[in-house]
């Protein structure tokens, strides 16, 4: 390999952060610069380094044409060598997830993170800035996922603001360093050198002044010197260099005339291509063309890489393209795009080359780009949409077919997960803009509207003016009146139409759930997964969520959650981060604290990357209630922001008995309410829910407040909460029995409250856990070990205790010792006390300094 001349810096960067992926160390590089600078060659260096010092290379190069095929792009890397990223088997599983873009993108990165288990890896992609969506979508996964791996992504591209690279560094920028390498022009010295080496020689001074005319630019040099790059300066003709045109040029004079139309004909075609196409072109047998093709390698200008034909650079390819005039390349790609479309090969191989000759107004090449886009839709959803939106463009502004290819444009956007693009390309649509000027129909209406409608719903972004179309034929006018149902706006009626009747019941089953009414909910979620579908149906998937939510308050809880679990391994990708959220919910509600965290954290982690952010609040909702119940309040409360019931627990965690009174306020839709209504005695609104829906854990909350004191009714209650598969409320049961019944039956008290101990240091619910252990080691009880609950920590908000948080809390709002005395009904002196410890353990010596560290750690962000 020949030495890379003038970019020791860059490559300097790129040895460290090999070095440092061989320590373990995950990060990204992205090498970016203008046709012809250099990126290649830098790459290439690179590769041979990280080869020497035994690091598994995986390297690709991303093609003009990658994006009509899923995961073009980065395949070849992961296939690559005698053990590659992933065999035969494992890719074959691969492609069966091409229509679930996040599952096949979790799937690699497990496969990927164990094959580089211990092994130091660097994964390349050249050209990247051609790179197919879903290979774009996988690396911005797959690279965050893959953090704490020994491996190095190296990615060069042209500029290409919000690209590919740009994408990804967004996404992964804060969980892995980011080198961001600009590729500059070399220094003369540079070139050359670069000559010499090419040369095996001395560069005699002619050839010196001709290499100062290259400007820096390592691939006009080379060019220069293999004579196919002709002149003294870098004047450009179009995007191209003149000197560069003029020696492609020379060069193809010497070739025969055949050679020379198979170059030109192929520059058509783009930068890969069959030669068994550009013979039909031709109508030349693929014989004949085998010594015009050899003449065209020998030149310099294409490589053989056996299945397909390349040439050696874009540039090269842009140079050859020059001498075809523009009404010769408009009637090849014409004649390219129907001899793809006779052999076979697609509507969507041949789009580009429609794309190429189309007119406004051409309805053969709209009809062409409708179906590329249908047969894209189920695998390149984000090209689909691209295209679709191309058809669109072509069709005339004022005829019918620009509506009807309009509203596909919707429906595809949709299906691509592009909500808000539809939304607004829906309302020009129909708004008599310039985007169209003809007839707006009842019909045209109300489809674009329900082609939206069941994505608006989980948003809550339904709006009833959009929902009322007069003169909608009867089936569009019911379903049309369903969602205005669901969106609250009218009472319901009894429509013919199935799709209305599904929607009803959606609409139904969301009304008796906001009212605790679980089991009737629960029917009319079964019954709307049983209607036929349509326009306007309401996705299963979320339907079913919702089904399972009830079944969860009904006594089916292992059920609920064992089916939520079945659809995260294999259903629908798109909707992975609300199943998750789900996951945590229920793994909650069933004691299982760290597969909850993990689950709302992966929830939050999906929504990033399908940028959707919805149910965030939900998530850390519960990953704030699993930190409450392990004792780390300062955790919980960073997740607090302003969730009002998040801040009355930690209130009552800081010492505050009357902020037991703001739990009473809970959100009926909040994670396992019942237990916080446990917790604040809200008999009453426990009594209301139980007979909404008399479920075992319900009913055995309900008995739990309901008893008080009642040694008889507790003991009753703790044994109605052992079938309800609530171990934490059953815990709280036990807590609350064993701790009343010490008095009168210590054996009996002290059983019960070890139960409860070792339930909560199972489950890892320390902060309950501790309570227990506090109580048993008032009452007497001696174990030779305790369960393993955390120590207090010894300096931080953490280490105060209930009563020093408190006061800590009050003088930062203000308060004096005898203010904050009078507010915790306890003496100026006590006050003094605790404020004095929570001084030292908060190194502060100051009531400011309290304060400001107070306000520093526990006041929300700006629009938190």
């Amino acid at each position: 390999m020949r030495p890379l001349r003038g970019r020791s810096a860059e490559l300097g960067r790129l040895l460290d952060a090999l070095r440092a992926a061989a320590e373990g160390r995950s990060s990204l590089a992205v090498v970016s610069g203008e046709p012809g600078i250099g990126k290649s060659a830098l790459l290439a260096a690179a590769v041979e380094q990280a080869e020497r010092h035994g690091f598994l290379v995986a390297s690709a190069s991303a093609q003009q044409t990658d994006n009509i095929s899923p995961l073009s792009s980065l395949a070849p890397a992961l296939r690559a060598g005698k053990e590659p990223l992933v065999d035969t088997a494992q890719f074959m599983e691969l492609a069966t997830l091409n229509t679930q873009p996040l599952w096949l993108a979790e799937r690699l990165a497990d496969l990927i993170g164990r094959r580089l288990d211990g092994t130091s890896a660097v994964i390349v992609l050249d050209d990247a800035q051609w790179s197919d969506p879903l290979t774009a979508f996988v690396l911005r996964v797959v690279a965050a996922r893959l953090a704490d791996s020994q491996l190095l992504w190296l990615l060069a591209t042209r500029p290409s603001p919000g690209g590919v690279t740009d994408q990804l560094t967004d996404a992964v920028r804060g969980q892995v360093p980011i080198h961001a390498i600009n590729l500059t022009p070399l220094a003369t010295e540079a070139i050359q050198d670069l000559a010499a080496d090419l040369l095996n020689g001395p560069v005699d001074p002619s050839l010196a002044v001709q290499l100062a005319g290259v400007q820096g630019i390592p691939f006009l040099a080379e060019q220069l010197i293999a004579g196919l790059y002709l002149g003294s300066s870098t004047d450009t003709t179009g995007p191209l260099p003149t000197g560069l045109v003029e020696g492609v040029r020379r060069r193809t004079s010497g070739l025969s005339e055949l050679s020379r139309t198979l170059v030109r004909t192929a520059a058509v075609f783009g930068s890969e291509f069959r030669l068994e196409d550009v013979a039909v072109l031709m109508a030349e047998p693929v014989a004949r063309l085998a010594d015009p093709l050899e003449e065209a390698v020998q030149s310099g200008l294409l490589t053989d890489a056996g299945a397909v034909l390349r040439f050696r650079h874009e540039l090269l390819r842009s140079a050859a393209l020059a001498d075809v005039p523009p009404s010769a390349q408009r009637a090849l790609h014409g004649a390219i795009a129907s001899q793809l479309m006779s052999a076979g090969r697609g509507a969507a191989a041949a789009a580009p080359h429609v794309l190429a000759v189309a007119q406004p107004g051409d309805a053969s090449a709209v009809a062409t780009l409708r179906e590329a886009a249908r047969g894209l839709l189920a695998t390149m959803s984000t090209t689909a949409a691209e295209v679709i939106q191309e058809a669109f463009d072509l069709t005339l502004i004022d005829e019918p077919l620009r509506a009807e290819v309009g509203e596909e444009v919707v429906s595809i956007l949709l299906t691509a997960r592009q909500y808000d693009r539809a939304k607004a390309f829906a309302d020009d649509l129909l708004s008599g803009s310039v985007l169209y000027r003809g007839p707006i129909t009842p019909m045209l209406q109300a489809t674009v509207r329900l082609h939206l409608a069941p994505y608006q719903w989980p948003t809550d972004r339904l709006d009833v003016r959009d929902l009322t179309v007069a003169g909608a034929e009867p089936p569009l006018a019911e379903r049309l009146a369903a969602f205005r149902v669901l969106a609250g706006a009218e009472t319901p009626g009894a429509p013919e139409d199935p799709v209305a009747r599904g929607v009803l019941l959606v609409a139904a089953a969301v009304k008796e759930r906001a009212a605790g009414r679980y089991a009737t909910a629960l029917e009319y979620y079964a019954d709307a997964r049983r209607v036929s579908a349509g326009l306007g149906s309401l996705p299963d998937a979320l339907v079913e969520m919702g089904e399972l939510c009830c079944r969860a308050e009904v006594d089916e809880l292992p059920g609920a959650l064992e089916r939520v679990r079945e659809l995260l391994s294999g259903g629908d990708s798109w909707v992975a981060p609300q199943l998750a959220v789900l996951q945590a919910r229920l793994e909650y509600a069933s004691g299982n604290l760290a597969e909850a965290a993990q689950a709302a954290n992966t929830g939050l982690r999906w929504m990033s990357q399908l940028h959707d952010s919805t149910l965030a609040p939900v998530a850390h909702q519960v990953l704030a209630l699993v930190a409450l119940q392990r004792g780390k309040l300062s955790h919980a409360r960073e997740l607090a922001g302003h969730d009002p019931t998040i801040n009355a627990l930690l209130a009552i965690a800081d010492g505050d008995t009357k902020a037991v009174a703001r739990l009473r306020d809970v959100p009926r839709d909040f994670p396992e309410r019942t237990d916080i209504l446990v917790h604040a005695g809200a008999e009453d609104l426990l009594a209301e829910q139980a007979a909404a829906t008399p479920s075992t854990a319900h009913r055995g909350a309900l008995e739990l407040v309901a008893a008080g004191n009642d040694l008889e009714r507790l003991a009753a209650a703790t044994e109605t909460l052992r079938t309800a598969h609530r171990p934490l409320l059953l815990a709280k049961a036990e807590e609350l029995y064993g701790g009343a019944v010490l008095e009168s039956d210590r054996s009996a008290g002290i059983a019960t409250l070890e139960h409860a101990l070792d339930t909560l240091t199972a489950l890892g619910a320390t902060a309950p856990a501790g309570r227990t252990q506090a109580v048993l080691q008032a009452a007497g009880v001696r174990r030779r070990r305790w369960s393993a609950v955390p120590p207090r920590a010894q300096e931080g908000w953490d280490a105060l205790t209930p009563m020093e948080r408190r006061v800590a809390l009050l003088v930062a709002e203000g308060h004096t010792n005898r203010s904050a005395a009078e507010e915790l009904v306890v003496s100026a002196s006590t006050v003094g006390t605790h404020l004095r410890s929570a001084f030292g353990k908060l190194g502060v010596n100051s009531r400011v300094q309290l304060t400001r560290l107070v306000l520093e750690r526990f006041t929300p962000p700006p629009n938190a």
